[in-house]
């Protein structure tokens, strides 16, 4: 017998509610009612509408008297009024009032001393689902006593009225740090619903729990050794920390605590799936099975995907619980990081593939967050640009930059971690003349770290870049040293100069906006050569 709730807290005062229905019953109300396809792997397959991914202008932060002076406001973290938010929650509730809706109560964060409980209401069953797959279930015995301390409000049909809502658009999802809600509008997209909570997160580990919270994924070896992975969509991060000889703690969103555990914030993965192949990345692929959901994706009558197809989006997505994976850790927490990657897809092609920081290039680099944004993913975009996101994550950090770099670069001395810059991106020219890094060369880079096969910090076994100042190894397990040289795979020194300096260039330009909070021990760790 399904168990019943009252959501008259909330204001929402009919009893049309389903509460903590299973996967296959929401997955199986999903296609009874035509809002979603069986894939031939077993996955409930959906579209998400009119969003296909985060609508980062339209989210927003109640400045209020937890906010006002901590959050860092600005194209990022933009403010929206406290009555305005009441008011737009009156209509939503007004407009869920006269739906048919899916409860679930789950938490967030696997480390129990630092655990969120979290209510989500949803008006589609199958975005009921995502939640399921993405936050952490709860035992019959923890839902006895549950007492949800945030809640996620999400209505996809519900259209706000920018004049009189005070939104940009018709699309919200708002955060208010003291109703503790994440209000969710005019968008099917599920990612703002985990990223909600993400940011929550962001604000309050670090102001109450003096924790560090990470965009990163995260994995643990057999002799219990963690290496955390950051990274922005597109980089690997997910790809690369998903490994048959390491555990899983996982793909996307961690805290690393006084303790020096690194905790997983959720209950599952949510995987870019374009060009998803079971050759290269066979752990991701066979996660994709019933309970699974696909976002996005292009099937044929048969329901097999065709991964390469991006008519919809080149965010296609599958949300599953992290069970699905083989090899996870349990629970999903890991003791003392020894290696942090940084990715980046460097569509210049001028960064080599991997390379050794200092502390203050770490520091530097962590504020900068660095990838490329490649031609033909938006319009207009006929060359590289170098795209900037702090922290590798800053459409989700409400404090400044600067804050979560200080106690990363705090952290990194204590536990003596190892920083790499790992360049997924293009070798041998920039993207449309050279070519994508392979991926086996990738995992052999960041296995002979883990491995301790890349030698001391010394000039033997490193060169350090002429332009931007990082020691890349020589010599690497599984790689061809000209490899390991990007200006050796151009064959045209002139040309990769010239492109070196251009990139060090819009770093620099980057910067700016954080030089007035960082130290100088952090402006050091930037490129130093300046292009003539």
């Amino acid at each position: 017998m399904e168990k019943s709730i009252s959501l008259k807290s909330y204001g929402i005062t009919h009893e049309n509610l389903h509460y903590q229905l299973s996967p296959s019953e929401l997955e199986a109300i999903t296609l009874e009612r035509k809002m979603g396809k069986k894939a031939s792997s077993g996955a409930l397959a959906v579209n998400t509408g009119e969003f296909t991914g985060r609508s980062p202008k339209d989210r927003f932060i109640v400045k209020d008297a937890i906010t006002e002076e901590r959050v860092w406001w600005g194209d990022i973290n933009l403010p929206f009024e406290p009555a305005k938010f009441d008011a737009l929650y009156d209509k939503v509730i007004a407009y869920l009032n006269e739906k048919e809706l899916f409860v679930r109560d789950c938490y967030a964060c696997a480390d129990h001393n630092y655990r969120m409980d979290i209510r989500v209401i949803n008006e589609y069953p199958w975005s009921n689902q995502f939640a399921y797959n993405m936050f952490i279930r709860p035992t019959e015995e923890e839902l006895k006593n549950f007492d949800a301390e945030w809640t996620v409000i999400n209505a996809p049909g519900f259209m706000a009225d920018a004049k009189v809502d005070g939104t940009r658009q018709h699309n919200f999802a708002i955060l208010n740090f003291t109703r503790k809600i994440a209000l969710i509008g005019g968008t099917g997209y599920t990612g703002e619903i985990k990223k909600g909570i993400f940011s929550a997160l962001n604000f309050i580990l670090p102001v109450e729990k003096n924790t560090m919270p990470m965009h990163c994924s995260a994995n643990v070896g057999k002799d219990g050794d963690t290496a955390i992975f950051f990274g922005l969509s597109g980089t690997g991060k997910t790809t690369l920390s998903t490994d048959a000889s390491r555990k899983l703690i996982g793909d996307d969103e961690h805290g690393w605590n006084n303790e020096n555990a690194v905790f997983n914030f959720e209950g599952g993965c949510y995987a870019k799936v374009i060009n998803l192949s079971q050759e290269n990345e066979p752990e991701i692929f066979g996660a994709i099975k019933k309970g699974a959901i696909l976002e996005n994706v292009v099937m044929d009558e048969a329901g097999n995907v065709d991964f390469a197809d991006t008519s919809i989006t080149q965010n296609t997505r599958v949300s599953y619980p992290i069970y699905h994976i083989d090899n996870v850790q349990r629970p999903s927490i890991g003791k003392n990081p020894k290696n942090i990657f940084f990715l980046t897809a460097d569509a210049f092609g001028v960064l080599p593939p991997i390379s050794k920081l200092t502390p203050s290039q770490a520091a530097y680099h962590f504020i900068s967050g660095y990838t490329a944004k490649v031609a033909g993913t938006e319009a207009g975009v006929v060359e590289p640009i170098p795209s900037f996101s702090a922290c590798f994550g800053a459409p989700f950090m409400p404090l400044h930059p600067a804050k979560y770099a200080e106690m990363l670069s705090k952290k990194m001395k204590d536990a003596g971690v190892n920083v790499w810059l790992v360049n997924t991106g293009w070798t041998g020219g920039p993207y449309g003349v050279g070519t994508r890094m392979k991926l086996k060369y990738t995992r052999a880079m960041i296995n002979a770290v883990l491995n301790g096969d890349l030698g001391l910090y010394n000039y033997d076994d490193y060169h350090i870049h002429s332009v931007f100042g990082v020691a890349q190894p020589r010599e690497c397990p599984g790689v061809p040293s000209s490899v390991l040289s990007p200006r050796t795979t151009w064959n045209d020194d002139k040309a990769y100069y010239t492109t070196a300096f251009k990139l060090t260039n819009a770093f620099r330009e980057n910067f700016k906006q954080f030089e007035d909070f960082a130290s100088e021990e952090i402006r050091r760790g930037g490129p130093q050569r300046y292009a003539f």
